[in-house]
């Protein structure tokens, strides 16, 4: 069965070129531009995965990260955050917000980010 990953990020360039490469690894593709939307889509559609950009429009990433670990039923979906937020104090509290891992934009190619999430999802 092919695993369903959600990706929530609002850079169109950087998300077609990360769907396009998630599509020849055979998985499944869900995006979503802003926070509400990300959230309506993790309750609908319980992704594998959650690749998800924290600096969004309306709710942030971080925003969204805590909502689903109040929610029983989301909070075991693991989640990459991958932003260019890139603080220490970030990465801290999206860590210890749930994420399983944290990957800063500029040290990533689109590959490395793919690399990533095979590893979360083995």
């Amino acid at each position: 069965m092919a695993k369903n990953i959600l990706i929530i990020e609002d850079d169109k360039f950087l998300r077609e070129l990360i769907v396009q490469k998630l599509i020849k690894e055979g998985y499944t593709i869900s995006e979503a531009i802003d926070g509400e939307e990300g959230i309506k889509k993790i309750r609908d559609e319980k992704p594998a995965l959650i690749l998800l950009d924290l600096i969004l429009p309306g709710i942030d990433g971080f925003e969204v990260l805590a909502k689903m670990k109040e929610d029983p039923a989301l909070s075991p979906i693991p989640v990459i955050i991958l932003s260019n937020l890139g603080q220490k104090e970030d990465v801290e509290k999206g860590l210890k917000l749930g994420a399983v891992d944290y990957l800063i934009k500029a040290h990533f190619t689109p590959g490395e980010i793919i690399e990533k999430i095979k590893a979360v999802l083995k």
